[in-house]
């Protein structure tokens, strides 16, 4: 079984030598997404509610273009800036992942491409 990359217009294109995802077959990997607009580039908003709603937007996009939902996100990885802004992550979150939620790890790091607060990878099955 080979692999196939999966790319889209519609999240941000990657910002070094990896995919937006990778379609194995029965498993998609989605690489970390950034709260990143994939029109300009820019940030979406300098609070964790408006970059985690975008971060997610962006997870959508690149699941999408591989004919998934968060339905099928069977594990989520949440990597935070600030582990004070886990509240404000998690209350955007679930409005996502409302049935059948995912294993998740949400986890602080000492920094984030582009200054971002949070970034998001997923790991979907057919």
């Amino acid at each position: 079984m080979g692999k196939k990359v999966i790319s889209t217009k519609n999240a941000p294109a990657a910002i070094g030598p990896y995919a937006q995802g990778i379609d194995g077959g029965g498993t998609v990997y989605v690489s970390g997404q950034l709260p990143a607009d994939p029109e300009t580039g820019e940030l979406a908003g300098e609070d964790i509610a408006s970059q985690t709603e975008q971060s997610l937007k962006n997870v959508q996009a690149v699941l999408g273009e591989a004919g998934l939902t968060l339905g099928h996100v069977v594990k989520a990885s949440v990597f935070l800036k600030d582990m004070g802004d886990f509240a404000g992550m998690n209350e955007v979150y679930a409005r996502y992942f409302t049935e059948h939620c995912p294993a998740r790890s949400a986890v602080q790091v000492a920094a984030l491409p582009k200054d971002a607060l949070v970034e998001i990878e997923v790991i979907a099955v057919r």
